[in-house]
C-alpha cells in the first residue's frame, strides 16, 4: 500500500491546475493506511462517543472494522447510515438541529475530505478562510483590516439557509469539473442523499450538506468557490484608476509649496530662507487639515470581498447606487447558477462611517482628519481610511447573558447590569468554578483580542465575570462577596487553592493578564487558527493495534481499542476503570478480555 503522504502530495501536485482532471480516486479509498490516519485524527473527538443511527460508537475499535469499511468500498456496497438527529439549544432559546453519524461513516467520511482537501486547497480563492488550513476568523478579519482601507460602502452577505440548500446535481456538477471519476462522485451523493432518522423515522434530503458530516465544511467550500471566483472576475471588471484625483485646493496648495522649494533651493539670502520655510510650513499645515483626494471621483473605483464560509462581507469604494447594482447581481447569480436566494433584509448595504456586522465584530471605517508626527518628524494622516475591528457593548451583553452571569435590573427607570450567580454551579469545587470562569473569560479574549475596544470591554466583561464568580462562591457558602474576598484575596489577585488528584497542593488564580490589542503580526505566532490536525504522523494508536497484543494480560491476537469520553470523569468501581485512572491512557484489549470486561462482575 501506498504511503498517505505520497498519495495525497501527488495530488496536491496538480491542485492549483484548473484544467487537470483528477482519475481513479475510487482507488484510495482501498488503501488501509488511509483509514488509519483518519481513524488517529478522529479519535479525540468526544461526539465519537455518542453512538449514531445504527448505535455504535468509537469504543471496541479494531482493524478488522476497518478492513470490514475497506470490502464493503471495494465492491461498491458500502451504504452510510441515516445521520440520527438531535436538537441542541441555542443562545437565542431555539434549538439547533443536529446530525449524528455513524462512526464508520465519520472515517470514510474523513478520507473523502483528505482526499478533495489535497485536490481543491490551491484551487481555492485566497478570499475565502472558513474550514482552511491556517485560516481563521481572524485571518478573514486580517485581511479586511489590510485591504478594505479607503472603504465607502459595506455590503453584508446573508444567504438563506445555506447549508440546507445546496443542490445535490450542481453540486456533482461542480466536483465534475475537476473529478472523472464517477465511483467517487456516487459515493459522495450517497452521503448527499443519506436523510437521517428523527424520532425513529427516516426522512429523505433531497438538499444540502449531511449535518454533522465531515465533509460538509469543504463540500460548502467547493460550492462557493464559484461564487469567490464570479466575485473576483467582477471586481476586476469593476475597479477603476490606480488612485482618487486631488482636490482642487488640495492640488493648488501643493502646487504652490513645490514652487516655493524650487525657489527656496536658489535662494541664498539666509532671511529670505527663513521666510520661504515659514510658508511652506504654513502650507503643510494647512494641507493636513484638508481632505487630499475627492469623496465622489467616478474615476476611481474599488471593490474587495472576504469569506467566512457561508458569511460575506464586500468593501466598496464607489456610490450608494453602484452598491445596489451589486447586491441586485449577486442575487441574480446566487439564484440563476448556484439555486441558493439571498435574504433581501439581512444582505444589508451600510455606509462605512457606521458598523457592519461580520463574524461577530463591528466594522467601520475611519474618517478622521487627525495627524501625529512621524519618527522622523514628519506629520501624516495615518488614521484616514483605516479599518476599525470593535466589539460591542451588546456582543458583550449578549456573552454573559449565555453564561448567566449578570441580570438586568431597572434603577431609576434606567437599566443596569447586575452580576449575578450561576445557581447550578454551586455543587462543584470553588477552585473548579475559579476555573470554568477562567475558561470562559479565556475563550472571550482569545476571540476579540484583535478588536480595537478589547482595552475596555475586556475589562467591562473582566468585572462583571470576576463578580459573578464571587456571588456563586457566597451563594455556594452562604457568605457575602466581601467574606468571599478576604478568604480568597491576596494582593490584587483571587488566588483558590485545591489538591489535585495525587494530593499535591497547588492553586487556582483569576486571570490577570490584562487585555492588551493584539496586532496581526503576532497572530500565525499566537494559532488562532481554525483546528486542523495534523494529517501526516505516525498513527501511535494504529501502532498498538498492530502489535496483536493486549496490554492488560498480555494475549495474542485480535485487538480492540476501548475508548471513554472523560477519565476525569471515570468512578474506580470496576478493574478495567481502575486501570484506566491509573495509566490516564487508551488501551488495546484482546477481544476475549474485551468481551469479560462487559459481562463479568469481577472487573
Amino acid at each position: 500500500m501506498r504511503d498517505p503522504q505520497q498519495v495525497l502530495n501527488a495530488l496536491c501536485e496538480h491542485s492549483k491546475d484548473s484544467d487537470y482532471r483528477y482519475e481513479r480516486l475510487y482507488r484510495i479509498l482501498f488503501n488501509e493506511e488511509m483509514f488509519f490516519i483518519a481513524y488517529q485524527r478522529t479519535y479525540t473527538n468526544q461526539g465519537n462517543m455518542t453512538p449514531g443511527s445504527d448505535g455504535r460508537t468509537i469504543d471496541r475499535m479494531s482493524i478488522d472494522r476497518i478492513r470490514k469499511i475497506v470490502a464493503s468500498l471495494r465492491d461498491e456496497s458500502y451504504q452510510p447510515y441515516p445521520a440520527r438527529r438531535v436538537y441542541i439549544p441555542k443562545k437565542n432559546g431555539k434549538k439547533r438541529p443536529l446530525g449524528i453519524p455513524s462512526f464508520e461513516d465519520k472515517l470514510v467520511q474523513e478520507v473523502v475530505h483528505m482526499i478533495l482537501e489535497a485536490i481543491y486547497e490551491g484551487h481555492f480563492e485566497d478570499t475565502s478562510h472558513g474550514f482552511r488550513p491556517n485560516r481563521s476568523c481572524h485571518t478573514a478579519l486580517r485581511d479586511i483590516k489590510v485591504t478594505f482601507k479607503g472603504t465607502r460602502w459595506f455590503i453584508e452577505g446573508d444567504i438563506k439557509g445555506f447549508f440546507d440548500n445546496i443542490d445535490h446535481n450542481i453540486m456533482i456538477d461542480i466536483l465534475r469539473e475537476r473529478i472523472s471519476d464517477e465511483r467517487f462522485l456516487r459515493l459522495i451523493r450517497k452521503f448527499l442523499n443519506v436523510g437521517y432518522m428523527e424520532k425513529w423515522t427516516y426522512n429523505n434530503t433531497y438538499s444540502g450538506t449531511p449535518q454533522g458530516g465531515i465533509i460538509s465544511p469543504i463540500l460548502a467550500n467547493i460550492y462557493l468557490d464559484k461564487f469567490d471566483k464570479y466575485i473576483k472576475e467582477y471586481a476586476e471588471n469593476f475597479n477603476k484608476s490606480k488612485g482618487r484625483r486631488l482636490t482642487c485646493e488640495y492640488q493648488r496648495n501643493r502646487n504652490q509649496r513645490n514652487a516655493l522649494r524650487w525657489k527656496l533651493e536658489d535662494e541664498t539670502d539666509e532671511n529670505r530662507k527663513a521666510e520661504l520655510k515659514s510658508k511652506i510650513a504654513r502650507l503643510r499645515k494647512q494641507m493636513l487639515d484638508i481632505p487630499a483626494t475627492r469623496d465622489m471621483d467616478d474615476t476611481f473605483k474599488r471593490l474587495k470581498y472576504v469569506r467566512y464560509a457561508d458569511d460575506f462581507l464586500i468593501g466598496m469604494i464607489g456610490s450608494k447606487e453602484e452598491c445596489k447594482i451589486v447586491k441586485a447581481d449577486i442575487t441574480t447569480f446566487m439564484r440563476e447558477k448556484l439555486k441558493l436566494e439571498m435574504s433581501q433584509e439581512k444582505t444589508l448595504i451600510t455606509n462605512a462611517q457606521e458598523p457592519a456586522k461580520f463574524l461577530g465584530y463591528e466594522i467601520m471605517a475611519r474618517r478622521s482628519m487627525d495627524h501625529t508626527r512621524t519618527r522622523s518628524g514628519l506629520q501624516r494622516r495615518p488614521w484616514l481610511g483605516t479599518i476599525v475591528l470593535n466589539v460591542s457593548y451588546e456582543t458583550v451583553l449578549k456573552r454573559l447573558q449565555s453564561y448567566d452571569a449578570v441580570r438586568i435590573t431597572q434603577v431609576n427607570r434606567k437599566e443596569t447590569l447586575k452580576p449575578s450567580s450561576r445557581k447550578y454551579m454551586v455543587n462543584r469545587q470553588d477552585a473548579d468554578i475559579l476555573a470554568q470562569y477562567n475558561l470562559e473569560l479565556g475563550g472571550f479574549y482569545n476571540y476579540y483580542s484583535i478588536a480595537d475596544s478589547i482595552g475596555y470591554f475586556g475589562w467591562k466583561f473582566n468585572y462583571f465575570m470576576k463578580y459573578s464568580m464571587l456571588k456563586t462562591l457566597g451563594r455556594k457558602h452562604k457568605r457575602t462577596v466581601g467574606q468571599i474576598l478576604e478568604k480568597y484575596k491576596d494582593g490584587t489577585d483571587v488566588i483558590i487553592p485545591y489538591k489535585d488528584s495525587k494530593g499535591n497542593a497547588k492553586q487556582r488564580v483569576w486571570y490577570n493578564g490584562g487585555f492588551r490589542c493584539k496586532r496581526f503580526t503576532g497572530i500565525y505566532e499566537d494559532n488562532h487558527y481554525d483546528y486542523i490536525p495534523n494529517t501526516m504522523y505516525l498513527p501511535t494508536l494504529v501502532e498498538r493495534l498492530k502489535e496483536r497484543k493486549c496490554e492488560l494480560c498480555g494475549a495474542m491476537g485480535d485487538l480492540v481499542m476501548h475508548h471513554i469520553r472523560n477519565i476525569n470523569q471515570l468512578k474506580a468501581d470496576t478493574k478495567w476503570n481502575v486501570v484506566m485512572i491509573t495509566i490516564n491512557n487508551l488501551h488495546p484489549v484482546s477481544q476475549s478480555i474485551g468481551n469479560d470486561l462487559e459481562t463479568s462482575e469481577l472487573l
